[in-house]
């Protein structure tokens, strides 16, 4: 057998193995270089697949050549280089439902330009600065897949996740990768409340066209927190033909918000089918280790060096999210360089005190809490006081109550007292419920989960 057939009869039992989502987007452009004696060099395009294939196949894919030759396997090996200036690529691996005309070819005939319509790339935002934690592999691997086949592999992208957690570095770094990769690229990145602002200017100062023109023609659609277009008929109606428009032509689209589709409130059906069309992945809270790395590459960034007993315990205090860690490490860096002194676990603590998740919760109000609960679930004030008793409106209600006893350690009598007068009773019966809830219902820890992190984000 030849490399060649070797490698595809490797791909053909890969294939059987695993998904069909994982192995276009791990095992493409891949081929047998060499193998003599044992030793197999496997040709991969790009250290991200390398160090996937290392991490993930490297067992699977020793075991399927040990069975295709007969043979036991001494060492497999990965070369970095494009598979064509080395074998001819495995048929094996294309796409009878790849669209004929896709992103890779519609950019060339663009002429060069800057994001237009939207806000600016920041260069910061890049793949090699992303630290990838097992709270973000996932969605890290699809970014990837999509800088790989744009408008192909997953489109559209929908990454979901708390605030402060890396979706917007994510998307960021997608549009950076694939404006470095082709200068010609165009590129709209903008929030979902920018583009609902957008549509409304142009209907009020009749400039239509231009709103299609800008949303429309652009090669790469990134928008944050897709969630806010909820309940705004209007909106969603262009934001609709939009996505399809972009589609049809194989151009990408990129969302992030903070839960998935199926639980953003008030959003068509017909959105969330669309959204559900190519990837759905998640970014959790970043484990401790993740967080002590990501405090190693904030040190570095900031070129101020900090022992790893410091960052552990940096990293334990504040475990929310990525920003709120930044936060703290900022705070951190100019209380030593005002004071000019060198830091020492003692000055850390002192300055924590103050930055803490401890002193957040001190600061936020019953009336704050009530009113970001509500905000999650695109409800007024009004509705969630009133005697209503629909699902949609009781179910955030007893989570405020069970968040006002659990984080602001308020008595019952006085929830209900917050509640519109609501007897204590009440209140009780609401915090036994959720706490019994959380333990059987995935979606109600999500949402309660997200919705600390609401609390405290910007108190931090």
């Amino acid at each position: 057998m030849t490399n060649g057939e070797i490698w595809q009869a490797v791909l053909g039992e890969l294939e059987l193995t695993i998904s069909k989502a994982n192995f276009v987007t791990w095992f493409k452009n891949t081929g047998v270089v060499s193998y003599q004696d044992g030793h197999v060099l496997l040709c991969v395009p790009n250290t991200f697949t390398k160090a996937w294939l290392e991490k993930k196949y490297h067992h699977l894919i020793i075991k399927s050549l040990e069975r295709i030759t007969g043979k036991p396997l001494r060492r497999l090996e990965y070369k970095i280089d494009n598979i064509k200036n080395v074998v001819e690529q495995p048929p094996a691996l294309a796409t009878t439902s790849s669209p004929t005309r896709s992103l890779e070819t519609s950019f060339v005939s663009r002429p060069p330009t800057n994001d237009h319509g939207g806000f600016s790339l920041n260069p910061k935002y890049t793949f090699e600065s992303f630290v990838v934690g097992k709270s973000s592999e996932l969605a890290y691997a699809a970014a990837q897949a999509v800088v790989t086949r744009p408008g192909v592999a997953y489109n559209p992208l929908f990454i979901y996740g708390g605030v402060g957690l890396g979706k917007t570095h994510l998307i960021q770094a997608v549009g950076n990768e694939l404006r470095r990769n082709n200068p010609q690229l165009t590129v709209v990145y903008v929030s979902a409340e920018k583009f609902s602002n957008d549509f409304i200017t142009s209907i009020k100062e009749k400039t239509t066209k231009d709103f299609l023109a800008r949303y429309r023609t652009t090669d790469l659609l990134l928008i944050d927190d897709i969630q806010f277009i909820a309940g705004k008929e209007g909106t969603q109606e262009s934001f609709f033909h939009t996505f399809n428009e972009l589609h049809q032509q194989n151009k990408q689209v990129i969302l992030t918000s903070d839960r998935p589709p199926k639980a953003i409130p008030a959003l068509e059906d017909r959105l969330k089918s669309r959204f559900e069309w190519g990837m759905i992945a998640d970014v959790s809270t970043p484990d401790f280790e993740t967080r002590v790395a990501i405090l190693e590459r904030k040190c570095l960034e900031k070129n101020f060096p900090l022992p790893i007993k410091t960052l552990q315990f940096i990293a334990s205090n504040f475990q929310s999210n990525i920003r709120e860690l930044e936060g703290a490490l900022n705070k951190i860096i100019v209380f030593h360089q005002l004071k000019n002194c060198v830091p020492t676990l003692e000055t850390i603590k002192e300055v924590l005190i103050s930055a803490s998740t401890v002193s957040a919760r001190q600061s936020l109000t019953p009336r704050q809490l009530l009113e970001v609960v509500g905000q999650f679930y695109s409800l007024t004030t009004d509705d969630i006081l009133s005697k209503n008793r629909e699902k949609k409106i009781s179910l955030p209600r007893q989570i405020i109550m069970f968040l006002m006893r659990e984080e602001l350690k308020m008595s019952y009598p006085a929830i209900g007292d917050e509640l519109g007068g609501r007897d204590h009773t009440t209140a009780m019966h609401a915090h036994e419920k959720i706490v019994r809830e959380l333990n059987q219902d995935l979606k109600l820890k999500q949402d309660v989960d997200l919705l600390k992190q609401r609390l405290y984000v910007n108190n931090v």
